[in-house]
């Protein structure tokens, strides 16, 4: 029903933005003065934020094809280095650059496309050679593939630092730190030469019994039944993954929307005032934020279930109880890869705590290996987005990650 309804609605708004794009190119082509009285710049204004105020499922482009490095532009290429069904491992290639620390981002698979993590990717990409799992949407993945749960997404993980080898750096930003850890701890049970260096994890929920929010506690107030029968929904004819149950991208949205509306009228009655004072520029970054914020992607059904389910409502990781294919995994068996945690102090979707929380289960890392990182007057997404990622939390992993680097260099040597 969910499907259906997001169906109909869209072919009934369909007219309505067509119209819009219309009427807004038809006015901006009249000719001056006309063109440029306040009653024609309100309605342009207006036609231009109601034509694009829609979730698209199409993944943007990353589109970082430079990056500044040692005080020159270095040229950037996105070549694929292993691809399953779900995920393609991509590289981001700078030939004319060598020697970086190699750096593997693993992103949310929460309803957005990876792209929404680009200011991380684009940051990071000065100081090393980074690697990226771009997931890939649910809606378009054939059934024959198979189910996709927590053991799936660990499994990618440990798959692509297997390809990567020794000497790689992870850094998980929001969701993925639960199988992020997971899957570091499942290697270093193994003593697989593949462990990490580091690992980063950057705002994610390892413990939300600490210090729990408004996402906490309506993960927690309903049974996992109950997000079954109304969250989820399954992929209509028309599409490629036809069949398949799914998390569709458009609730995650609305959700996320539904935490703070305030907000998102407040930046869409700017963009309206920017388009009518003619400051192009920033309009045109708004625009840019919420193309990217409402181009969705749908979620396997069974990894967002098993994510409500053993990561919010049952604790499992914290309790001990934490598993991957029948096998318990132990964050402690963790000793030769360097832990460090950050966390926004005005995050309302993972609160201070929750992932500090990694360091009391890693209990083999070294006191002098292990950083915690509180980054004050930032929410959620200014942990690895924004001037205050630029300018404050980035130079921390920098560090970590050197420090990491020089440390497993050294031993290697001795």
């Amino acid at each position: 029903m969910l499907y259906s309804a997001y169906e109909m609605n869209r072919r009934m708004g369909a007219p309505v933005v067509a119209a819009s794009e219309w009427t807004a190119r038809a006015l901006q082509s009249l000719p001056s003065p006309l063109g440029r009285t306040p009653g024609v710049r309100h309605m342009v204004a207006a036609c231009d934020i109601l034509a694009n105020a829609r979730p698209t499922h199409h993944r943007p482009a990353f589109g970082i094809t430079t990056v500044p490095v040692g005080g020159r532009e270095a040229d950037v290429f996105e070549r694929p280095a292993l691809k399953t069904p779900f995920g393609t491992l991509l590289h981001f290639a700078k030939p004319s650059v060598t020697g970086q620390p190699r750096v593997l981002v693993v992103g949310p698979m929460s309803g957005h496309f990876t792209t929404l993590i680009r200011p991380t990717i684009r940051t990071l990409l000065s100081d090393h050679d980074v690697y990226v799992i771009d997931w890939h949407n649910a809606r378009d993945i054939p059934v024959a593939h198979g189910a996709f749960g927590l053991d799936e997404y660990i499994e990618h993980v440990m798959q692509a630092l297997r390809h990567l080898g020794p000497d790689t750096h992870v850094v998980a930003v929001c969701q993925p730190a639960v199988p992020v850890l997971a899957a570091v701890a499942l290697l270093a049970a193994e003593d697989d030469p593949a462990q990490p260096a580091s690992v980063t994890l950057m705002a994610g929920p390892i413990d939300t019994r600490i210090n729990p929010n408004r996402v906490n506690t309506s993960a927690t107030g309903k049974p996992i039944e109950w997000f079954e029968r109304r969250v989820v929904d399954t992929v209509p004819g028309r599409y490629r993954g036809a069949g398949r149950r799914v998390y569709p991208g458009v609730v995650q949205l609305t959700a996320f929307m539904s935490m703070n509306p305030r907000r998102h009228l407040t930046a869409h009655a700017r963009m309206y005032r920017d388009l009518v004072t003619g400051n192009a520029a920033a309009a045109a970054t708004t625009r840019a934020f919420y193309d990217e914020y409402g181009a969705v992607m749908d979620v396997p059904a069974e990894f967002y279930l098993q994510t409500v389910q053993r990561i919010f409502q049952r604790h499992d990781l914290p309790l001990g109880r934490f598993t991957w294919r029948g096998r318990r995994v132990d964050p402690g068996a963790i000793r030769h890869t360097a832990l460090l945690t950050v966390e926004g102090a005005n995050d309302d979707i993972c609160s201070p705590g929750q992932t500090e929380a990694a360091h009391r289960l890693c209990t083999g890392i070294p006191e002098e290996r292990r950083r915690h990182h509180l980054q004050e007057k930032v929410g959620h997404y200014g942990v690895f987005s924004g001037s205050r990622w630029e300018a404050e939390v980035y130079p921390v992993v920098r560090e970590f990650i050197a420090s990491a680097r020089d440390r497993e260099q050294a031993t290697s040597v001795g």
